[in-house]
């Protein structure tokens, strides 16, 4: 019998969650994501250390630039050993500022165009606060796909697809962290209340005939991926998909378009900021989650200063 990440393989699009050249080359997914926290772990590698260095000689005191050179240089080197797609991060200090966010994603992707890499092959991900949204569907507009990461609640998922957007990520681990801590106690499988978010989400885009991709992401344990087998796409770090690779037995489909899912709901501004105030786990990882993105790219702007 095939291993458990073959098997999955047949009916969802494997995404590494990694920076980890080594790790691409081994696992060979077909699309990778990065995002400020892997872009920091990539700048520790011995192999990226050339790449800092050339960030900093081009940057021309912009530090801010250098880190998007950065960016886009790892991207480069992960889009050599994959056949896909790489997703790049827009600054999350730029969260709550649509005309930054939109500037910033536009500077991106010029970066990777004089690196000789089509728009085609990189999604801009930008975190689904209602300010990004609105750039993710300004973006989309101009043939910039984009990742909406750090979605946490059926709002921001509803928001996402009526502006249009390529691709979202809500956090399936992150959601079980805070339950878990909350509620005292652990879940599994079906139960978790990460897994039956992607699951309400995947139920109803398909439902309602919505384009928009769903890519499951930040996963606890491989039981959280069986549970999401079919789900459009899963992002997974390295060492799950080493687990997968070694795992034996049957993988069945959990998700398929087809299953029941709700009716269309328009989210509007006050709508989506009442939703997100109304569920307190959302609004506490999604803040959580954007101020450690934030942190993680002020180490790594030191970290270049340090070349300078």
């Amino acid at each position: 019998m095939t291993s458990k990440l073959e098997q999955l393989k047949q009916f969802t699009t494997v995404v590494a969650d990694t920076g980890d050249l080594d790790a691409i080359a081994r696992l060979k997914p077909v699309d990778a994501t990065t995002n400020p926290s892997l872009l920091l772990k990539a700048a520790a590698l011995p192999g990226y250390s050339e790449h800092l260095n050339q960030a900093m000689a081009r940057c021309q005191g912009d530090i801010g630039l250098a880190c998007d050179l950065f960016a886009v240089a790892v991207g480069q080197e992960v889009l050599k050993l994959i056949p896909g797609r790489i997703s790049t991060e827009v600054d999350a200090r730029l969260s709550f500022d649509t005309g930054a966010t939109l500037e910033r994603a536009e500077r991106l992707i010029g970066l990777y165009e004089q690196a000789g890499i089509g728009r085609e092959r990189v999604l801009i991900k930008i975190a689904s606060t209602w300010e990004g949204i609105r750039a993710a569907e300004q973006l989309e507009k101009t043939g910039v796909q984009t990742n909406l990461t750090l979605l946490f609640s059926f709002a921001q998922a509803a928001a996402c697809a009526d502006a249009g957007v390529y691709l979202i990520s809500p956090f399936v681990g992150r959601i079980y962290d805070w339950y878990k801590k909350h509620e005292g106690r652990d879940f599994v499988g079906a139960e978790d209340p990460g897994v039956q978010s992607v699951t309400r989400i995947y139920d109803y885009y398909k439902a309602n005939g919505y384009d928009t991709v769903v890519m499951g992401a930040s996963f606890r344990n491989l039981g959280e991926i069986e549970a999401l087998a079919g789900c459009d796409r899963l992002t997974i770090s390295p060492e799950l998909l080493s687990k997968l690779d070694e795992e034996q037995g049957l993988l069945a489909r959990r998700l398929k378009p087809g299953n029941p899912g709700e009716p269309k709901v328009a989210i509007s501004e006050s709508g989506f900021r009442w939703a997100l105030n109304e569920d307190p786990m959302a609004t506490e990882k999604l803040a959580e989650g954007i101020r450690q993105f934030a942190r993680d790219q002020e180490k790594l702007e030191a970290q270049l200063k340090a070349l300078g």
